[in-house]
């Protein structure tokens, strides 16, 4: 078991009418708020209504249109343009991951006079932040339980990941409820998105019993629930237990003890939606099996055999190369039932850039150092193999 240091000093408000407790939360912190959203969606729900008259008191300055795979420029450049200008005491990012993901850009850039870019790519240090609460609509990146965030700069197809223990959330409000409305595209995405984050912790080279168990009983509990919120959008059983399966995805609880495995698949589907702007959680399901089929070796067979039967229940009598062939066609086929484009070319990824991107992915994502070492021809392969 490996040694670890580690704190999560974010509050979380569950449940319905979470809310309620938002002007609480927020007085104690600052009377100047960055409102930052997306599309406009929580608008047509009622949810940016409730949150104006919760907060009559407070002086809201407004960034709206925050895109998913959020962008550098525009919207991290005006988030900070605005909360200097307005001198603004906290962040409430209202949305999914993508608007809490740019909040938390802006939060740590805010307070320095450089170019953000050098916040985000580490250059420069975070020594502050303005603080940052959420309400969160979609289940799927854990952004309001962890202290990451990534962005995309256009410009040069990179999207990065920027990480402060200053950006944690100070309060995250997570009412399933607010979940209702998400389609079926991105509920599908969101469950492929949080049952990658376990992926990426569960396969490693040193693990224990318990954090096994934790991420066995986290991806049943994803699949189990994504199937019923897709029957029933609904459901505030299953969006509740979507919305804390999610919230707890990326935080690291899932690995404390184990060996880094230098998520291999995050890092490779970062420069598919750079280069191409896709769903996130499409291009994860889409990367995983092959991966998977691609690291598949006497070294990692144990890890795949206890992956196919306490998740998948394959009969453990079988031989273990068949429970673990049998357990990437259960992955493959688990993502293709919830309605999820399997091939790189359905989301209009084709042949042309693939060299470029195994290029891009091998210079600036170290994953020569992951749980399975991975070089410039082994990441083109996977990626071939998911045309």
């Amino acid at each position: 078991m490996q040694n670890f240091d580690y704190m999560t000093p974010t509050r979380l408000v569950f449940g319905e009418n979470a809310i309620e407790k938002l002007p609480e939360v927020m007085a104690k912190i600052g009377r100047r708020v960055l409102l930052t959203y997306g599309g406009g969606s929580i608008k047509k729900m009622g949810l940016y209504d409730r949150v104006k008259e919760l907060l009559a008191d407070f002086e809201i300055t407004e960034l709206p249109g925050i895109q998913p795979n959020p962008k550098y420029d525009p919207s991290v450049l005006e988030g900070v343009r605005l909360c200097k200008e307005n001198n603004i005491d906290v962040i409430l990012a209202v949305g999914g991951g993508s608007v809490l993901d740019c909040s938390k850009a802006i939060a740590g850039s805010a307070k320095y006079d450089g170019d953000p870019w050098d916040i985000i790519t580490a250059k420069v240090p975070t020594l502050s932040a303005l603080p940052i609460v959420d309400i969160l609509t979609l289940s799927a990146t854990g952004s309001e339980y962890d202290s990451c965030g990534v962005i995309s700069r256009t410009e040069t197809n990179d999207k990065l990941a920027y990480f402060s223990p200053l950006v944690y959330p100070v309060c995250s409000f997570l009412d399933p409820r607010y979940t209702f409305s998400v389609s079926k595209k991105q509920t599908a995405a969101g469950c492929a998105d949080a049952m990658n984050h376990i992926m990426e912790q569960y396969f490693c080279e040193d693990a224990t019993l318990l954090n096994d168990g934790f991420c066995e009983a986290g991806l049943k509990s994803l699949m189990a629930n994504a199937k019923a919120c897709l029957a029933n959008p609904e459901d505030y059983r299953a969006r509740a237990e979507m919305m804390f399966a999610c919230t707890l995805g990326c935080n690291g609880i899932y690995a404390l003890g184990n060996s880094p495995s230098g998520w291999p698949c995050h890092a490779i589907e970062h420069a598919l939606s750079a280069y191409y702007d896709i769903t996130h959680g499409e291009g994860l399901a889409i990367i995983t099996p092959r991966w998977m089929r691609h690291i598949l070796s006497e070294r990692t067979l144990p890890r795949f055999v206890k992956y196919g039967i306490n998740v998948f229940g394959i009969d453990a009598s079988l031989p273990a190369q068949e429970i673990a062939e049998k357990a990437i066609d259960a992955t493959y086929a688990f993502f293709e039932e919830i309605g999820i484009p399997m091939h790189l070319r359905e989301v209009g990824i084709g042949e042309e850039r693939i060299d470029e991107m195994a290029h891009h992915i091998a210079v600036n994502e170290g994953l020569d150092r992951a749980y399975v070492p991975l070089l410039e021809p082994d990441i083109a392969a996977i990626l071939r193999a998911s045309l």
